[in-house]
């Protein structure tokens, strides 16, 4: 199969796991819990930078307009727009450097984790402030809202996706041509 071709399907692929990860989600207040973060990080771990973007670029062009991808249900201009919509965009930051610092160097478990946490950090980065700026809270009420109750689910979504590379790079690794690459330096 064409390279191009090949990693075309599998930034859809992931792309339709972060649709299916905005629906699992646990409401609380204005920022759910939801498992598309992981796939987030996935799509940069296992893609790259460039395709790994190009997989969330895609998820946020189909809420864009108006497919119900986003957590709840949500969908259109307005989900882009609202408190959650820099957490939305952080989702494309992050998928970039966590490919971005996978590929640089060479290649090893610490990297990978570096390039996790970065990417995972990067959406606090957006979602925060547009947060307090969308609803006018307090950097007090903001952080308790938009951070402190995501820091230990966001972790174990890090220790999950780096679990799932290893796995993957030990089975699948011709599948992923990221992961190949990374496997031989």
């Amino acid at each position: 199969m064409n390279h191009s071709l090949r990693m075309t399907v599998y930034s859809c692929v992931l792309a339709a796991l972060t649709v299916v990860g905005s629906y699992l989600q646990i409401p609380l207040g204005p920022v759910p819990i939801v498992l598309a973060n992981l796939f987030v990080l996935l799509a940069g771990l296992l893609l790259g930078s460039r395709w790994g973007a190009v997989s969330i670029a895609l998820y946020l062009l189909l809420g864009l307009i108006g497919l119900p991808v986003f957590a709840g249900g949500a969908g259109g201009p307005a989900a882009l727009v609202g408190p959650t919509g820099g957490y939305l965009f952080g989702y494309l930051v992050a998928a970039f450097l966590t490919g971005l610092i996978s590929e640089s160097g060479r290649s090893g478990p610490l990297r990978d984790v570096l390039a996790l946490i970065v990417g995972a950090l990067s959406i606090y980065l957006l979602g925060i402030p547009w947060l307090k700026l969308s609803l006018g809270m307090s950097w007090s009420k903001t952080l308790a809202a938009g951070l402190l109750p995501f820091l230990v689910g966001d972790a174990l979504k890090v220790a999950a996706a780096f679990a799932i590379v290893r796995i993957l790079q030990g089975t699948a690794a011709e599948l992923f041509p990221a992961l190949a690459s990374r496997s031989a330096r």
